[in-house]
């Protein structure tokens, strides 16, 4: 009897610990994340398909003076119909969905760098010899290359550069 509950505790254990792992890892702020973003974008996904349905399709329709929706743009070939009107409002939903996740990545690209510093650039370490072009280290008085004595810069030797 105390090796059935013995096994019963380390069971629940194990259980316990790995309702807590799940538990940590549910709520990490990226799987949240994904799971917002996956429910915004099938809501998203039932708002276009609805603007290409009702608004886009109907308009044109309007120019193929055609009757009801853009099923009725179809070919039937022994038989079989090819709907590529409804393919072609499907194409429209796409082109309007991948536009706007375009839009939403790139507002959100700015976004996560609105905050964050631009780090400053690393000051040189060479320079270029005047004389024969070669990079030389930055406190170089005499190119090891030409042999010649380099003229330190000043700000007016700067700024004709």
């Amino acid at each position: 009897m105390n090796n059935l509950k013995e096994k019963s505790k380390k069971h629940s254990k194990k259980i316990g610990g790995f309702l807590n792992e799940f538990k940590e890892f549910a709520l990490h702020g990226n799987v949240m994340s994904m799971a917002v973003g996956v429910l915004i974008g099938g809501a998203f996904s039932s708002l276009v398909t609805s603007l290409t349905d009702n608004i886009i399709t109907p308009i044109l329709n309007c120019f193929g003076k055609m009757d009801g929706d853009a099923a009725s743009l179809a070919l039937t070939i022994n038989g079989q119909k090819l709907q590529f009107g409804m393919f072609l409002a499907d194409v429209i939903n796409f082109i309007i969905m991948a536009f706007i996740v375009f839009l939403l990545v790139k507002g959100m690209n700015s976004l996560t760098n609105i905050g964050k510093k631009k780090e400053p650039e690393a000051a040189p370490t060479t320079k270029k010899c005047p004389f024969c072009q070669s990079d030389i280290p930055i406190k170089a008085v005499k190119c090891p290359h030409c042999t010649s004595d380099v003229p330190e810069e000043t700000e007016e030797n700067k700024s004709k550069k």
